[in-house]
């Protein structure tokens, strides 16, 4: 590898750095209507795949533990987005399901998002970039694991 590969402009890091940086700029700025943070975003996009789902099944798709989900929930559910109550099957788990609210927001939640997504990036573009971070995510695990 050639040194002059190793300057800041020429970092897939640096890149990556910097559009991680936008959106969470532009998520914020999207979602202050709402009152909602990135973080919550994720949260409310797990459930409007499923609900209701249980604090595991939420966490294992946003790779977060259950101390850093339970502020965020508790937080929407104050907010009225989401309520929490535990199973009746076991009572160890905790149920989180979709209020009326957060099933009547989410299209105006989708519209203001989608316009990251414009006629200066295609869908085909977006999905493109979206896979090969995708790649990049698995790889790095790899090599993560393979350092332990």
């Amino acid at each position: 590898m050639d040194l002059s590969d190793m300057k800041l402009a020429n970092q897939l890091c640096f890149s990556a750095y910097n559009v991680n940086r936008l959106f969470g700029q532009f998520y914020e700025q999207q979602l202050k209507q709402f009152g909602l943070t990135f973080s919550q975003y994720l949260v409310l996009l797990t459930l409007w795949e499923e609900s209701p789902q249980t604090l595991n099944a939420i966490g294992q798709q946003l790779d977060l533990s259950s101390n850093t989900l339970t502020p965020l929930l508790k937080r929407l559910e104050q907010a009225g987005w989401v309520e929490r109550h535990k199973s009746a099957q076991d009572k160890r788990q905790l149920v989180v399901s979709l209020t009326e609210k957060g099933t009547r927001e989410q299209q105006a939640v989708f519209e203001a998002i989608s316009e990251c997504v414009s006629s200066e990036l295609d869908l085909e573009s977006y999905q493109q970039a979206k896979q090969t971070l995708e790649q990049l995510e698995v790889h790095l695990k790899q090599l993560l694991q393979d350092k332990e």
